[in-house]
């Protein structure tokens, strides 16, 4: 997978020159190109914003960097190009499943009060939004995509099925998970964890990711394909249907 950021602040993209998202780029599963729209404005002053016409408060991104610098990279019809918006669809588990299959993506990231229309109406193919609130620019939100992402990539985590049982991908939130020592000042570790029963354990452990969905997001609920067994369950924690 080839991730094209376009941003006024590539510095801002070290950030992912560590950890997993390092060894993805030095295995060459994944190449992270920040590249600075300002160096195609066609402003001698390098301009890439300007008042809105109509006035208003604040700066509007101008179309020429954005759709120039769009033009400079390896664009074919399968390129995502996403644009970072608060008006997009919001960004979840599903969108990067869906996103981690593509071989090229491009994100906008936007600065200033927003993005003149014809950005958005003629260039882009997702409008993206990490959650309902303001950040003071698409950068940050491009990056944390970007993790979400790129870890589903197959030999990214070492492990094909590492990221199935992450809370989201199954629909439930994830079990707790506990480590040695078995005993830590009278902590213990759940009985059934130690059995070396596995099927104990996974009942166990999906009872836990039932119980953990109802107490923190019985909205999770509504949509995953409980059993009759996931149902005389959840009614013990007081679950009604």
């Amino acid at each position: 997978m080839r991730i094209d950021y376009l941003t006024l602040f590539p510095e801002m993209f070290e950030t992912l020159n560590h950890s997993i998202m390092k060894r993805s780029q030095d295995k060459g599963i994944v190449t992270l190109n920040p590249v600075n729209f300002r160096a195609f404005s066609n402003n001698k002053h390098q301009q890439v914003d300007d008042y809105p016409y109509g006035g208003g408060q604040g700066m509007v991104l101008k179309p020429e960097p954005v759709f120039s610098a769009v033009q400079s990279l390896e664009v074919t019809e399968e390129t995502r190009i996403i644009l970072m918006c608060p008006q997009g669809e919001r960004f979840d588990q599903a969108k990067a499943e869906e996103l981690a299959h593509a071989e090229h993506l491009i994100f906008i990231c936007g600065h200033y009060e927003g993005y003149d229309e014809r950005i958005r109406t003629e260039l882009v193919t997702d409008e993206i939004s990490l959650g309902d609130f303001v950040l003071t620019g698409g950068e940050l939100a491009a990056m944390t995509m970007t993790d979400a992402i790129v870890r589903l990539i197959p030999d990214v985590l070492g492990n094909e099925v590492s990221h199935e049982d992450d809370s989201f991908s199954s629909g439930l939130l994830e079990h707790p998970q506990y480590t040695r020592p078995a005993d830590y000042n009278g902590l213990q570790v759940p009985a059934v964890l130690l059995s070396g029963n596995h099927k104990l354990i996974e009942e166990w452990r999906h009872h836990e990711s039932l119980k953990r969905t109802y107490e923190r997001r019985p909205d999770l609920l509504e949509s995953y394909p409980l059993t009759a067994a996931d149902i005389q369950y959840l009614q013990t924690l007081g679950y009604q249907e």
